[in-house]
């Protein structure tokens, strides 16, 4: 028999007899979920298998990734743009161990997510086998124990669909995140249970939207009466921005932002005064503390370090606080606020809107921007440095970056900034042109991420991979820095086999840019903070992808960003910026000399 044919006949078997792993795929599908991310080992290989199955029958299928960190990130972004379940696995061993960071990350962040680990044979527990993760080696299950919401080794094929379910399950409860499931190889090989997944999970997950109606009466009491309100919106408030948005401009009130809760809201929106907290705006600050101010709204917002303004006693957690929220465990950081109101909050929202008669069927749009002197816009808020954000100075300033970048590419254009300086420049200086004002809307999440409080150099790269995957029709800039490129800049080459419209752009200063300013601000040491002169854009044509070297304001503008964005495959962009310039991370510097 030829090779050709035996492995015919393997494939044949192996489809009449559907393995635990194609019971795994089947709920997968069930859920809507397109993408896999990992990267493929001895022990993983029955779950390899099962998504070669399935992605010849037109179901959820692999993506490769380089690194196990990686896999994760883009399983985050993925979950972050879609509402679905991110999934990402791992073989035993080191491979889940790689894995750990971007699930932490997650976790951090509530993003749901099923992280599959292997584990070698259960005949060879104990025994020293090659990568060992049972409890007898290098136990990845208890590594993972505080970094999810559910953790489990499966190691009976009779616990596998309840198992699974029940992980599936918290990764997508309140608060979402990560769930971890290990399973042995030769358990995944088993043949399933039952022919096909048995629980209905996507109707399990399509929750009932429960509220407090006693705390949303008293919500509308409270805004009823208020004399000038205060809103400050976090990124889990999405699927209720149109509501909120609505209600705010009903009450005329100032609208600011975490740090994380940025891109839902139009920075031309005549009443939005900036970011509060990390790399934030003093226009943002001085709305809340405000001496007319009596009541500060809070919806979706996890108020850590950088989204409190390290704790803000002052100026934020204080008694004119009401704290709108579907995750419980964020009251937990706000118990000083006067009122929590706990429930769905797209359904909170709804119910308030009507109750003071708003129409929210409709966007109020803005003008749009690019009709306008850029310069002038519809900006209500100032930057730290104005100057340097319209500086056509050689080598090009970083703020200049941010300014020209959301006006060269498409107004739908989503922007993720990578962790260290481009995180605090991205945060204080990047204001893509969204302009909705109000209103419902389809689209999930807004157009800047970060990943705030975890806070995982490299998160963006693969994150925007997972973004995207999610919507193959948008152009995706990732910001990132020459530090984080040099960790994860692998990934390129999964953009570049899936033919994905991804623009890295790598602020690239020689140097762990955060830390060197850091220990400037706080008179450390001036030490290990120096990387090698890396020519990013060879390195990115050694690849296969398409780059450019920018130098200047007149180089970034020159580029032909409409092929770029028709062209299918990354872009990289090596930004030699002023490795001078300081970027806006006072708040970090002044918790590390007080800590």
């Amino acid at each position: 028999m030829s090779t050709i044919d035996a492995d015919s006949d393997r494939i044949e078997k192996a489809q009449a007899e559907p393995e635990m792993g194609d019971l795994l795929v089947a709920y997968l599908n069930q859920l809507g979920v397109e993408y896999v991310f990992g990267v493929p080992g001895g022990a993983i290989e029955p779950l390899y298998n099962a998504l070669a199955r399935s992605e010849r029958q037109g179901g959820v299928r692999a993506v490769v990734a380089r690194h196990e960190t990686g896999a994760a990130f883009m399983a985050d972004g993925y979950a972050r743009n879609t509402g679905k379940l991110g999934v990402c696995c791992s073989t035993t061993g080191p491979g889940a161990t790689n894995m750990i960071t971007g699930v932490a990350s997650a976790y951090e962040n509530n993003v749901p997510m099923l992280a599959i680990t292997a584990q070698t044979a259960i005949s060879t527990f104990g025994k020293g086998a090659i990568q060992d993760s049972s409890c007898t080696g290098i136990n990845t299950v208890g590594l993972y124990q505080h970094c999810t919401r559910y953790n489990t080794l499966i190691s009976h094929p009779a616990q596998f669909e309840h198992k699974l379910s029940a992980a599936i399950m918290s990764a997508m409860g309140s608060p979402a995140g990560p769930a971890h499931i290990s399973v042995p190889r030769d358990v995944m090989a088993l043949p399933s249970i039952s022919q096909g997944a048995n629980y209905q999970l996507h109707e399990l997950l399509d929750r009932p939207a429960l509220i407090d109606s006693a705390a949303v009466k008293q919500l509308y009491r409270e805004l009823a009466v208020a004399k000038k309100v205060v809103f400050i919106i976090g990124d889990e408030a999405c699927d209720a921005i149109g509501s909120i948005l609505s209600l705010a401009v009903k009450m005329k009130a100032d609208i600011v932002v975490t740090p994380q809760g940025k891109g839902l809201v139009s920075p031309y929106h005549p009443q939005f005064k900036g970011v509060f907290g990390f790399a934030g705006h003093l226009s943002a600050k001085a709305a809340l503390t405000n001496p007319e101010v009596d009541l500060v709204l809070a919806a979706g917002a996890r108020f850590g370090e950088f989204s409190s303004n390290a704790w803000d006693t002052k100026t934020l957690l204080n008694g004119k606080l009401v704290h709108v929220e579907s995750t419980e465990a964020n009251l937990t950081r706000t118990p000083m606020a006067r009122l929590h109101v706990r429930g769905c909050l797209a359904t909170i929202f709804d119910h308030i809107v009507d109750k003071f008669g708003i129409d929210c069927s409709h966007y109020v749009r803005a003008v749009n921007p690019r009709n306008v002197k850029i310069d002038i816009g519809a900006r209500h808020f100032e930057f730290d440095d104005e100057k340097a954000y319209r500086s056509s100075a050689i080598p090009i300033k970083p703020q200049r970056v941010m300014r020209d970048l959301p006006k060269l590419f498409p107004g739908n254009t989503r922007f993720l900034v990578d962790t260290g300086n481009s995180l605090a420049w991205g945060t204080h200086y990047l204001h893509p042109y969204d302009r909705r004002m109000s209103g419902k809307r389809t689209d999930r999440g807004g157009l800047f991420s970060a990943s705030v409080d975890f806070a995982s150099m490299g998160w963006a790269i693969g994150s925007a991979i997972g973004t995207a995957l999610a919507d193959r029709n948008r152009a995706v800039v990732c910001i990132t820095g020459d530090g984080s490129w040099l960790m994860s800049g692998q990934e390129l080459t999964v953009a570049i086999e899936e033919q994905l419209k991804v623009v890295f752009v790598i602020m690239n200063d020689s140097a762990y840019g955060m830390v060197k300013h850091g220990q400037t601000l706080t008179g450390a040491e001036p030490t290990a903070n120096q990387l090698a002169v890396v020519d990013f854009c060879a390195l990115a044509e050694s690849m296969g992808a398409q780059a450019n070297i920018i130098e200047s304001p007149k180089d970034l503008n020159n580029l032909d960003i409409k092929g770029i964005c028709r062209r299918a495959g990354p872009t990289v962009l090596d930004v030699r910026i002023d490795a001078n310039e300081a970027p806006p991370i006072g708040l970090r510097t002044n918790v590390l000399q007080s800590g």
